[in-house]
């Protein structure tokens, strides 16, 4: 299988409200689907996809021909290249009734541990969807990490850390970004917004190291490292919960440089390809995190379509690094990219 077959495929299979784009932007469903829609006049999306396009890369080959070595290590598992899975709540409202998000974390935790990769997986909204998510995270190596919805409590802490079980998860963490989501709202009658204290106590609850998924501002990011977050993820949540914010492209520089490597830093929103990959870790970024086409790839192969999906991402940030001059990771510097956000 290949990825223009996985595009095809999920085209039949997906639903009536996602076009599997050839490049998801935002555009084609617009405001009509959570995710690649947004508030407002849903322009989030195709914001963040967009400010991708504005870096452009500083080709270099007077360089040692030399192997191209994508591996890094995220708080002790080695990745084979520095990219993760992201979480996704439910499925059955935005595509199909019949969808289960079960399966879907099944699936990519299984492409995540035969490319060895890691999967963020949602708590989701229903009881069953945490306990299935345990079982499966054990099955497939451990490869998952649970990101909290808003509502986080100890009770949810204390289900997530495995207590019965002989293996906690690698890490965990607690997203933020979803504060304006009013299907949250509706269903737990709150939003997200955490305060620095609140914080501090999920991840003394935690136990393992602790990531706060949705800052986009060196002032959030100041917070949550004062927290003790051990990683953030920059993340205006798809570009669907606040009209007009910057793009994550846009706000990762100066956010990483504040972090100064007191906590690792992850950013999504847009990211499509491993050109894209590239560009993020020249800006600052410890690892990158894809949802949506990962989704659409799941329903282009499940298991295999997401792994297609994978393997592009890894040819095309291999070959990136090979023709700019970096040979491992540590080796991209912001020298190879040139930036003109105005």
């Amino acid at each position: 299988m290949n990825y223009s077959e996985v595009l095809e495929n999920a085209r039949k299979n997906i639903g009536p409200k996602c076009k599997v784009c050839l490049v998801c932007d935002g555009l084609g469903c617009g405001n009509t689907l959570p995710g690649p829609g947004s508030k407002g006049p849903g322009n989030g999306a195709n914001d963040n996809y967009k400010a991708w396009r504005k870096i452009k890369l500083n080709m270099d080959t007077i360089v040692e021909n030399t192997e191209i070595d994508t591996s890094t290590e995220f708080f002790g598992y080695k990745l084979a290249f520095p990219v993760v899975s992201g979480p996704i709540g439910s499925i059955r409202k935005q595509f199909n009734p019949t969808d289960d998000i079960r399966d879907f974390n099944d699936k990519c935790m299984a492409a995540c541990e035969s490319r060895g990769l890691l999967h963020f997986y949602s708590t989701g909204l229903e009881p069953m969807v945490q306990e299935a998510n345990i079982a499966t995270r054990l099955r497939h190596s451990n490869c998952g990490v649970p990101i909290i919805n808003p509502e986080a409590d100890d009770s949810i802490i204390h289900q997530m850390n495995n207590c019965n079980e002989t293996v906690s998860p690698l890490a965990m963490g607690v997203v933020v970004d979803s504060a304006g989501l009013p299907h949250l709202k509706a269903c737990h009658g709150t939003g997200g917004t955490k305060s620095i204290e609140q914080l501090r106590m999920l991840k003394e609850k935690a136990r393992v190291p602790f990531i706060v998924k949705g800052v986009m501002t060196v002032e959030g990011a100041l917070k949550a490292v004062e927290a003790g977050a051990d990683a953030i993820i920059v993340s205006n949540h798809g570009g669907r919960v606040l009209s007009d914010v910057p793009a994550t492209a846009e706000v990762l520089e100066e956010i990483s440089e504040a972090v100064d490597h007191r906590a690792k830093v992850i950013v999504d929103g847009g990211i499509r390809s491993g050109i894209d990959l590239f560009k993020a870790y020249a800006l600052g970024a410890d690892l990158c995190l894809i949802c949506r086409p990962v989704l659409v790839s799941y329903y282009g192969g499940r298991q295999e379509g997401i792994e297609c999906y994978f393997d592009k991402l890894y040819e095309e940030l291999k070959d990136t690094m090979y023709m700019c001059g970096a040979r491992k990771i540590s080796d991209i510097k912001r020298k190879m990219i040139r930036v003109k956000f105005d």
